[in-house]
């Protein structure tokens, strides 16, 4: 069977979601069928040139880095390579914006599988126009794909309903986690928090792409609002410097730090040191970033939109989204300790392993 992925910005350790859920389900799929022929299809700015990772060739594809058409055009030109020049059987489209071209990969003769990362069409920073053409994206996985895998069980509930005649291939497989929590004794984590002024313990963790629906204004607001000793800490950026990300940028000061994207070690380390990690997302798929957080035995505090909740987190870890004085109540707090979990529920409950599992049995379902 030859695999190709296709709506990622591309692997390994490139920023976001899809792109971690990608490379940790690949991976796992090659441990479990190391007979599998799978190839990524990446976009050139982000991922350099063609590369092999633990056994996933990593093929970049021309692109433009624009916020309005790189996705939909990377899309386009890439179902042709799969179908033209890889000889694809399979094909995964991931996201509704990718998915606009099932139906022309279903006419090419290939096998089509898509996996819904969340209801993209509420993302602030979309025009009507776009949002409209998400949810046509949405309407044509469902009624196209072979088969179609959605991150959030809420969501999966939500499109059963609104398509009862194709709800027998609309399934629930949620994002996993993976923990290494293990960082080697060469790594200087002392010197990664001494460069950036923060100390052990005394700080707040946000991870996430500096987008307008990931709440990161509300957060430097709320923070702002207390009189504490605990610093806060951004990490993430994004593919875009906009008048948003500007402004973020600006708010930085000797309490409020951006530390930009960072992965592997470093991101260890930043996970292990940190008092609480703060998720106030208006928009999720289901987040990896809360799960790793957990997974690193972190306190946290997330907004209340249904993929957090989904999670099935205790009360007092949720908060009213967009209710900054809710937030800043609970970063007042003066023991992050009530806001921890046990995460060998969630570890279990979002075993990466587990989870590669069953989407590979879909997919060789749809295959044979």
């Amino acid at each position: 069977m030859k695999f190709v992925a296709i709506g990622l910005r591309g692997i390994p350790n490139v920023m976001g979601g899809i792109e971690t859920h990608c490379q940790e389900l690949y991976s796992h799929w090659l441990e479990e069928d190391s007979s599998l022929d799978i190839t990524v299809i990446g976009r050139s700015p982000y991922i350099g040139p063609e590369k092999t990772y633990k056994g996933i060739k990593v093929k970049p594809i021309w692109s433009l880095k624009s916020k309005l058409f790189e996705t939909i055009l990377h899309t386009f030109l890439s179902v042709f390579y799969a179908k033209f020049n890889l000889r694809a059987d399979v094909v995964h489209l991931h996201a509704i914006g990718p998915a606009l071209y099932t139906p022309l990969a279903r006419l090419l003769g290939m096998k089509v599988i898509v996996t819904h990362h969340g209801a993209d069409y509420n993302r602030q920073k979309w025009s009507p126009f776009a949002k409209w053409l998400l949810r046509l994206g949405e309407s044509f996985a469902v009624k196209w794909a072979h088969k179609v895998i959605v991150v959030g069980n809420s969501l999966t509930n939500e499109l059963k309903r609104k398509y009862p005649t194709q709800a027998s291939k609309i399934e629930y497989i949620p994002n996993g986690v993976s923990i290494s929590t293990e960082i080697p004794d060469e790594f200087d984590s002392e010197r990664l928090l001494a460069e950036l002024t923060i100390t052990s313990n005394k700080y707040i963790l946000f991870v996430g792409r500096l987008v307008p629906e990931k709440g990161v204004s509300d957060l430097i607001t709320a923070f702002n609002k207390l009189q504490i000793e605990h610093k806060l800490l951004i990490l993430g950026t994004t593919d875009h410097q906009d008048e948003y990300y500007n402004s973020l940028i600006n708010r930085e000061s000797s309490n409020v730090i951006f530390a930009g994207f960072r992965n592997g070690d470093a991101l260890k380390t930043l996970y292990k040191h940190a008092s609480l990690f703060v998720l106030p997302s208006y928009h999720e798929g289901l987040p990896i970033v809360l799960l790793e957080a957990i997974g690193h035995d972190l306190p946290v505090v997330v907004s209340d939109i249904t993929p957090n909740t989904d999670v099935g987190l205790p009360e007092q870890c949720y908060f009213m989204v967009g209710d900054i004085n809710s937030l800043s109540s609970k970063l007042n707090a003066s023991d992050f300790s009530n806001y921890k979990v046990d995460r060998e529920i969630y570890k279990t409950q979002f075993d990466w392993s587990n989870i590669a599992k069953k989407t590979l049995q879909e997919i060789k379902r749809v295959y044979s």
